[in-house]
């Protein structure tokens, strides 16, 4: 009947269909991108170094929620000019070399990349004002090896207390060093610093906002000051910054203070690796020794008892193992 709906007409009703742009695998090329480094981090924006310009630039939406990080190697289309209110766009993060990692405790499962691309950890420490940390110099050790970086001590105000004291206890595990004093001269930092991207951690107030502008002097990096009460620094640097040595002697990371290091990132039966001479002396250690000091017919033991292996170089290493499995402080 005219007007009138019936139960078949269904089977001619077809419902209309939504316009869709066709769906591709095909991906941009951005055959034009150039290259690119990220000398800082703000709240999602990021600063660029591209060809010896300062460049701004945000993540493009297909690198969906791939982490960038200061030292990453980018590749950058758009505006690369430089000049006052442009923005580029990061399109791909080349493979990284090294990554410094962190957790927040050592309960934490979340990883936070510090830097990348950096090949030498300096681990900042005052010998004195603030007091030094020895179980915080522990772990950014054992994080260096993790990263498979090359770890240096660099030992600050030397002026108040003798260095040796310190040195001491790190002598035996191989790691190099250099003593700075307040005012002094720096040939050795530079030297060590030299050819080298290195990164600068330690906690605040051991003097490294003071080290990083003697070594870039436009870098103007804020200097706290330690609390008489507390001991502790005051935080000053907010985010890490790459920095370029003068005259293209290499590059610098300087990072926030730190007052925590967390290393749930780290196994533990990895860390045995990061000393050759050591890791041969545990082949006969029975199925699922840590090579603590409790283990019981540990290959350190029996190396240290027949002269072949330095007792204290042992101990240290034990240290560094207790430093990974424990949260003391």
């Amino acid at each position: 009947m005219s007007g009138r709906y019936s139960e078949h007409d269904h089977e001619h009703y077809e419902r209309p269909r939504r316009r869709t742009r066709p769906r591709t695998k095909e991906r941009p090329t951005y055959d034009d991108a150039v290259d690119g480094r990220v000398v800082t981090v703000d709240r999602g924006r990021f600063t660029l170094l591209v060809d010896g310009r300062t460049v701004m630039a945000m993540k493009a939406r297909p690198l969906g929620r791939k982490g960038v990080v200061v030292g990453d190697r980018v590749r950058v289309v758009g505006d690369t000019s430089g000049d006052e209110g442009s923005l580029a766009r990061i399109v791909e993060v080349t493979e990284r070399t090294t990554v410094l990692r962190r957790t927040a405790d050592d309960d934490d499962p979340v990883e936070r990349v510090i830097v990348a691309n950096a090949d030498q950890l300096v681990v900042v420490t005052a010998l004195a004002d603030p007091e030094p940390r020895p179980r915080l110099i522990d772990r950014a050790l054992v994080a260096a090896y993790d990263a498979g970086m090359r770890p240096l001590l660099c030992l600050t105000k030397a002026d108040l207390a003798d260095p040796e004291t310190l040195l001491g206890t790190y002598r035996s595990l191989g790691v190099p060093w250099v003593v700075t004093r307040r005012g002094g001269d720096l040939t050795g930092l530079r030297e060590a610093l030299a050819g080298r991207t290195s990164v600068l951690l330690g906690h605040s107030g051991v003097g490294k906002s003071t080290l990083v502008n003697a070594l870039v002097p436009d870098a103007h990096r804020e200097i706290g000051h330690v609390n008489a009460v507390t001991g502790r620094g005051r935080h000053t640097s907010t985010s890490a910054l790459l920095l370029a040595l003068p005259e293209g002697a290499g590059w610098i990371v300087d990072t926030p203070g730190i007052r925590s290091f967390g290393l749930a990132h780290v196994e533990p039966e990895r860390l045995i690796g990061f000393f050759p001479d050591l890791d041969e002396m545990t082949e006969d250690c029975p199925r699922g020794c840590t090579h603590g000091e409790d283990e019981p017919e540990c290959g350190l033991d029996v190396a240290v008892s027949e002269g072949d292996a330095d007792p204290e170089r042992v101990e240290s290493f034990r240290r560094l193992l207790v430093a990974r499995s424990g949260s003391d402080w």
